[in-house]
């Protein structure tokens, strides 16, 4: 048998709020056909993601990974800031 985790979600968003002491909202924007009609749709996600080192700032592209909970929203944290916002 071996100890190995199992795989975490990782999405890759924009941070549009820097709420608090560590905590980044990054919104994920999805583009997808529409079942019946075939329209391409664009839907977004919020999640509240834990930044230990406050290192990313509005605008930014983030790379957020799935983890334990936080808080009573936290439930991803930040791996990398793939890209500065200009």
């Amino acid at each position: 048998m071996t100890d190995s985790r199992n795989s975490r979600k990782v999405r890759t968003g924009v941070v549009t709020s820097v709420s608090g002491a560590k905590t980044i909202v990054v919104t994920i924007t999805e583009r997808k056909r529409h079942p019946k009609y075939g329209k391409m749709m664009t839907s977004s996600k919020k999640l509240h993601a834990h930044d230990e080192e406050c290192t990313a700032g509005v605008g930014d592209t983030v790379r957020v990974m799935e983890t334990r909970p936080m808080s009573k929203m936290k439930r991803w944290r930040l791996i990398e800031v793939v890209e500065r916002a200009k």
